[in-house]
Protein backbone atom coordinates (compact mmCIF):
# COMPACT_ATOMS: atom_id res chain seq x y z
CA UNK A 1 0.00 0.00 0.00
CA UNK A 2 1.27 3.58 -0.82
CA UNK A 3 2.57 5.89 1.71
CA UNK A 4 -0.42 8.68 2.30
CA UNK A 5 2.25 11.20 0.69
CA UNK A 6 2.30 8.96 -2.92
CA UNK A 7 -1.50 8.61 -3.46
CA UNK A 8 -2.51 11.38 -5.57
CA UNK A 9 -6.64 9.98 -5.28
CA UNK A 10 -6.61 11.63 -1.66
CA UNK A 11 -5.06 14.79 -2.83
CA UNK A 12 -7.87 15.02 -5.64
CA UNK A 13 -10.63 14.51 -2.96
CA UNK A 14 -9.30 17.42 -1.07
CA UNK A 15 -9.12 19.59 -3.86
CA UNK A 16 -13.02 18.55 -4.77
CA UNK A 17 -13.72 19.61 -0.60
CA UNK A 18 -11.67 23.00 -0.87
CA UNK A 19 -13.75 23.58 -4.14
CA UNK A 20 -16.98 22.60 -4.19
CA UNK A 21 -17.63 20.63 -1.01
CA UNK A 22 -18.21 17.14 -2.42
CA UNK A 23 -16.41 14.74 -4.12
CA UNK A 24 -16.81 11.34 -6.03
CA UNK A 25 -14.06 9.02 -7.62
CA UNK A 26 -15.17 5.82 -9.18
CA UNK A 27 -12.99 2.40 -8.56
CA UNK A 28 -11.02 4.08 -5.86
CA UNK A 29 -11.11 1.37 -3.42
CA UNK A 30 -9.05 -1.98 -4.86
CA UNK A 31 -11.34 -4.57 -6.14
CA UNK A 32 -9.90 -7.01 -3.93
CA UNK A 33 -10.89 -4.60 -0.91
CA UNK A 34 -14.54 -4.37 -2.32
CA UNK A 35 -14.77 -7.74 -2.67
CA UNK A 36 -13.68 -8.54 0.90
CA UNK A 37 -16.08 -6.09 2.63
CA UNK A 38 -18.79 -7.42 0.47
CA UNK A 39 -18.08 -10.81 1.59
CA UNK A 40 -18.13 -9.74 5.13
CA UNK A 41 -21.02 -7.50 4.88
CA UNK A 42 -23.27 -10.65 3.45
CA UNK A 43 -21.75 -13.14 6.44
CA UNK A 44 -22.53 -10.37 9.06
CA UNK A 45 -25.99 -10.11 7.37
CA UNK A 46 -26.49 -13.99 6.72
CA UNK A 47 -25.51 -14.60 10.35
CA UNK A 48 -28.29 -11.70 11.94
CA UNK A 49 -25.64 -9.17 12.89
CA UNK A 50 -26.65 -6.54 10.93
CA UNK A 51 -29.79 -4.12 12.72
CA UNK A 52 -32.15 -2.35 11.35
CA UNK A 53 -31.40 1.38 11.20
CA UNK A 54 -32.72 4.15 12.96
CA UNK A 55 -32.75 7.92 13.11
CA UNK A 56 -31.86 10.45 15.43
CA UNK A 57 -29.71 9.57 18.64
CA UNK A 58 -30.03 9.26 22.29
CA UNK A 59 -33.33 9.47 23.71
CA UNK A 60 -34.64 10.59 20.49
CA UNK A 61 -33.50 7.70 18.36
CA UNK A 62 -36.31 5.69 16.91
CA UNK A 63 -36.93 2.73 13.50
CA UNK A 64 -38.99 5.03 11.27
CA UNK A 65 -39.38 2.87 7.84
CA UNK A 66 -41.04 5.53 5.97
CA UNK A 67 -37.59 7.40 6.12
CA UNK A 68 -34.97 4.56 5.88
CA UNK A 69 -34.48 1.00 5.71
CA UNK A 70 -31.46 0.17 5.69
CA UNK A 71 -29.66 -2.58 8.22
CA UNK A 72 -26.36 -1.53 9.71
CA UNK A 73 -23.17 -3.26 11.25
CA UNK A 74 -20.83 -0.62 12.58
CA UNK A 75 -17.23 -1.32 12.30
CA UNK A 76 -14.67 -1.97 14.97
CA UNK A 77 -10.80 -2.22 14.55
CA UNK A 78 -9.49 -6.09 14.60
CA UNK A 79 -13.20 -7.43 13.07
CA UNK A 80 -11.92 -8.62 9.88
CA UNK A 81 -8.60 -8.03 7.87
CA UNK A 82 -11.02 -6.41 5.17
CA UNK A 83 -12.42 -3.94 7.71
CA UNK A 84 -8.74 -3.14 8.98
CA UNK A 85 -7.29 -2.06 5.38
CA UNK A 86 -10.47 0.26 4.78
CA UNK A 87 -10.59 1.65 8.53
CA UNK A 88 -6.32 2.34 7.19
CA UNK A 89 -7.30 3.80 4.03
CA UNK A 90 -10.00 6.43 6.01
CA UNK A 91 -6.83 7.05 8.46
CA UNK A 92 -5.07 8.24 5.17
CA UNK A 93 -7.38 10.08 4.17
CA UNK A 94 -7.92 11.95 7.52
CA UNK A 95 -4.67 12.78 7.99
CA UNK A 96 -4.55 14.51 4.55
CA UNK A 97 -7.90 16.22 4.83
CA UNK A 98 -6.02 17.62 8.20
CA UNK A 99 -2.87 18.44 6.28
CA UNK A 100 -4.47 20.36 2.91
CA UNK A 101 -7.48 21.63 4.74
CA UNK A 102 -7.18 22.23 8.50
CA UNK A 103 -10.35 20.36 9.51
CA UNK A 104 -9.57 19.24 13.01
CA UNK A 105 -10.69 15.63 11.79
CA UNK A 106 -9.94 13.66 15.15
CA UNK A 107 -11.76 9.88 14.31
CA UNK A 108 -13.61 8.02 12.20
CA UNK A 109 -16.79 6.18 12.62
CA UNK A 110 -18.69 3.84 10.24
CA UNK A 111 -20.58 1.06 9.54
CA UNK A 112 -21.52 -1.48 6.59
CA UNK A 113 -25.84 -0.87 5.43
CA UNK A 114 -27.29 -2.99 2.93
CA UNK A 115 -30.82 -1.38 1.46
CA UNK A 116 -32.61 -5.02 0.63
CA UNK A 117 -34.88 -4.51 -2.79
CA UNK A 118 -37.07 -1.28 -2.09
CA UNK A 119 -35.18 0.16 0.32
CA UNK A 120 -34.76 3.99 0.24
CA UNK A 121 -33.23 6.94 2.64
CA UNK A 122 -35.53 10.12 3.11
CA UNK A 123 -33.50 13.26 1.81
CA UNK A 124 -31.11 14.17 5.15
CA UNK A 125 -28.17 15.84 6.17
CA UNK A 126 -25.59 14.04 8.25
CA UNK A 127 -25.35 16.51 11.43
CA UNK A 128 -27.14 15.78 14.41
CA UNK A 129 -29.19 18.98 15.22
CA UNK A 130 -27.59 18.81 19.12
CA UNK A 131 -24.12 17.29 18.29
CA UNK A 132 -21.87 18.93 15.57
CA UNK A 133 -18.88 16.89 16.07
CA UNK A 134 -19.60 14.99 12.52
CA UNK A 135 -17.79 17.07 9.65
CA UNK A 136 -17.05 15.02 6.36
CA UNK A 137 -19.31 12.27 5.63
CA UNK A 138 -17.81 9.41 3.57
CA UNK A 139 -19.48 6.61 0.98
CA UNK A 140 -18.04 3.62 -0.20
CA UNK A 141 -19.80 1.12 -2.52
CA UNK A 142 -19.42 -2.77 -2.89
CA UNK A 143 -21.79 -3.26 -6.02
CA UNK A 144 -20.87 -5.78 -8.71
CA UNK A 145 -21.85 -4.88 -12.08
CA UNK A 146 -24.06 -1.95 -11.54
CA UNK A 147 -26.27 -1.11 -13.78
CA UNK A 148 -28.33 2.19 -13.97
CA UNK A 149 -31.29 1.36 -14.54
CA UNK A 150 -31.06 -1.07 -11.02
CA UNK A 151 -32.00 2.52 -9.03
CA UNK A 152 -30.40 2.92 -5.83
CA UNK A 153 -28.19 6.18 -6.68
CA UNK A 154 -27.15 8.28 -4.07
CA UNK A 155 -28.98 11.80 -5.46
CA UNK A 156 -26.90 15.02 -4.12
CA UNK A 157 -29.05 17.95 -3.16
CA UNK A 158 -26.33 20.75 -4.77
CA UNK A 159 -26.78 24.33 -5.14
CA UNK A 160 -27.14 24.30 -8.92
CA UNK A 161 -29.23 21.16 -8.98
CA UNK A 162 -29.55 17.56 -8.46
CA UNK A 163 -26.87 15.47 -9.06
CA UNK A 164 -26.91 11.57 -9.14
CA UNK A 165 -24.38 9.41 -7.77
CA UNK A 166 -24.28 5.37 -8.87
CA UNK A 167 -23.28 2.65 -5.97
CA UNK A 168 -20.97 1.11 -8.45
CA UNK A 169 -18.14 -1.21 -6.17
CA UNK A 170 -15.27 0.81 -5.58
CA UNK A 171 -16.74 4.12 -5.84
CA UNK A 172 -16.04 6.89 -3.00
CA UNK A 173 -18.27 9.52 -2.48
CA UNK A 174 -16.94 12.13 0.25
CA UNK A 175 -18.72 15.32 1.36
CA UNK A 176 -18.90 18.48 4.23
CA UNK A 177 -21.53 16.34 6.62
CA UNK A 178 -23.22 19.80 7.64
CA UNK A 179 -23.81 21.55 4.12
CA UNK A 180 -25.22 18.72 1.57
CA UNK A 181 -28.98 17.58 1.81
CA UNK A 182 -28.65 13.91 0.08
CA UNK A 183 -31.38 11.21 -0.03
CA UNK A 184 -30.78 7.11 -1.09
CA UNK A 185 -32.89 6.49 -3.89
CA UNK A 186 -35.05 2.53 -4.09
CA UNK A 187 -33.08 0.03 -6.20
CA UNK A 188 -34.51 -3.10 -7.48
CA UNK A 189 -31.72 -4.80 -6.03
CA UNK A 190 -29.83 -5.16 -2.75
CA UNK A 191 -27.31 -2.51 -2.76
CA UNK A 192 -24.22 -2.91 -0.21
CA UNK A 193 -22.22 0.34 1.41
CA UNK A 194 -20.23 1.44 3.73
CA UNK A 195 -21.56 4.71 5.42
CA UNK A 196 -18.86 7.01 7.14
CA UNK A 197 -18.06 10.54 8.74
CA UNK A 198 -15.13 12.12 9.86
CA UNK A 199 -15.35 13.41 13.38
CA UNK A 200 -13.87 16.41 15.05
CA UNK A 201 -14.09 17.85 18.38
CA UNK A 202 -16.94 20.04 18.95
CA UNK A 203 -20.39 21.46 21.26
CA UNK A 204 -22.81 19.03 22.19
CA UNK A 205 -26.01 21.06 22.36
Amino acid sequence: MNAPSERPLLSLIADDLAVRGWSHQSLALPPGLVAGLAEECRARAAAGSLAPAAVGRGETVQLREGVRGDSIHWLEPGQSSASDAYLALMDELRQRLNRELYLGLEDFECHFALYPPGAFYRKHVDRFRDDDRRAVSVVAYLNDDWREEQGGALRLHLAEGEHDVQPEGGGLVVFLSADLPHEVLPASRERLSLAGWFRRRGAAY
